[in-house]
């Protein structure tokens, strides 16, 4: 698959990071890892420097390795990144969420390798624990793309959009890497693909790479710890990106909108007004927006 295009384009599904970091990832759901700092009326995303003094402060705190790993990947400094997510697993060895993070960040983090041997080994040990982990399978069918088997990474990856969630931000990507795949190899994949309805993305984020309010409350239903690292991991994702690019109104709306979903209105609020900051002239269309979504005094 790389052999054939950029290692970018390959990479399509990558939070995504992500998606699949902001991942398939994902990988948002009902409340913010128990060690997150708390949001202010004034407050801002936290920092790297930040996120490094809290696992200096508590270097046993899986949740802000976590963190620190998601803030990395979101800046794309992967092979921080992995580093990051080693340790957390090195902590919490049980947790498939962080196994599959960690094998992503090690695809992200090799120049020449498309899929390293530890990468391979960290997405297995993640299907070991959680066989649906959607993250891990979409990269083991990658290997198997690599390997040659055109026919069955295909396969693997029409069964994980058979039960990729209605509106998941990497549905798109992940029907266009079938198609792509297929057309390259000769393989017709219109029909399966057709026989598997798209599914339309939550007003207002199409195209920003983030979750739904549905799929954050699907995701309540996973283990409190995994729920934790998918907070971690996507709202880092979604801050690092506004950090870099404060101008993004559709993304800060998609942030106030998963505060809202996880019953945070004043973490809302504090979303709405750093938006309102980095960007005055367009106060009255962030007010509206935070309006529609019920937030508190708008």
């Amino acid at each position: 698959m790389w052999k054939r295009s950029s290692k970018s384009a390959a990479y399509a599904l990558v939070f995504a990071g992500t998606a699949l970091a902001f991942a398939i990832g994902y990988s948002i759901v009902r409340a913010p890892a128990p060690s997150a700092p708390t949001a202010g009326p004034m407050s801002v995303p936290p920092t790297t420097a930040t996120l490094e003094e809290r696992v200096r402060a508590s270097p046993r705190d899986v949740e802000a390795w976590s963190a620190l790993a998601a803030e990395h990947f979101g800046r794309e400094r992967f092979a921080e990144a992995e580093r990051a997510y080693a340790r957390a697993v090195e902590l919490t060895p049980s947790r498939a969420d962080l196994w599959s993070a960690l094998g992503e960040a090690r695809v992200m983090a090799s120049r020449r390798d498309p899929m390293p041997a530890a990468a391979l080994v960290a997405f297995r040990k993640a299907l070991a624990i959680s066989p649906a982990d959607p993250r891990a399978r979409y990269f083991v069918a990658v290997q198997r793309d690599l390997s040659g088997d055109h026919a069955g990474a295909i396969g693997d990856w029409l069964a994980l959009l058979k039960d990729t969630p209605p509106g998941a931000p990497w549905e798109g990507d992940l029907r266009r890497t079938i198609e792509q795949v297929g057309k390259v190899n000769g393989i017709d994949t219109a029909p399966r693909l057709a026989a598997i309805a798209p599914t339309p993305p939550h007003p207002g984020v199409a195209g920003i790479g983030g979750p739904t309010p549905d799929q954050m409350r699907a995701a309540a239903a996973l283990p409190p710890g995994e729920q934790a690292a998918m907070v971690e991991g996507m709202v880092a994702s979604v801050e690092a990106k506004l950090r870099a690019n404060p101008g993004d109104l559709a993304r800060w709306e998609m942030l106030m909108r998963s505060r809202m979903t996880l019953n945070q209105p004043a973490r809302a609020a504090a979303a709405l007004e750093a938006a309102v900051a980095a960007n005055p002239s367009a106060k009255e269309q962030l007010e509206a927006a935070a309006a529609a979504m019920g937030l508190p005094g708008r």
